[in-house]
């Protein structure tokens, strides 16, 4: 298994692609791939038959997954993404110092 420098919950930047510059929430990491959701970006288009919970069906918007490497976490304190690294087990930022957990 491969560890990613993000986690479900993270508040992120979108570095590079068709979003960049935009900010979202991770809703959604998948290490084995390498891969996370960011809530509003990588919008695709789904088909989807009607069924008893949507029973109109239809062609629905939903967040595809992006590479983890597209995007860095968000620094409230330096107002733009950042790199960071681990002290004393919690995750900080490497030009301000901020705690990011």
């Amino acid at each position: 298994m491969t560890k990613l420098h993000i986690k479900k919950g993270d508040e992120v930047v979108v570095i590079t692609g068709k979003d960049a510059g935009t900010q979202g929430k991770v809703i959604a990491a998948d290490p084995k791939n390498g891969k996370v959701m960011v809530e509003k970006v990588a919008m695709v288009h789904k088909h989807q038959k009607p069924t008893q919970a949507n029973p109109q069906g239809g062609i629905m918007n939903k967040e595809a997954f992006i590479d983890a490497s597209n995007v860095m976490i968000y620094c409230n304190k330096c107002k733009k993404g950042v790199r960071t690294r681990k002290e004393d087990g919690v995750r900080v930022c490497v030009k301000c110092g901020a705690k990011i957990d």
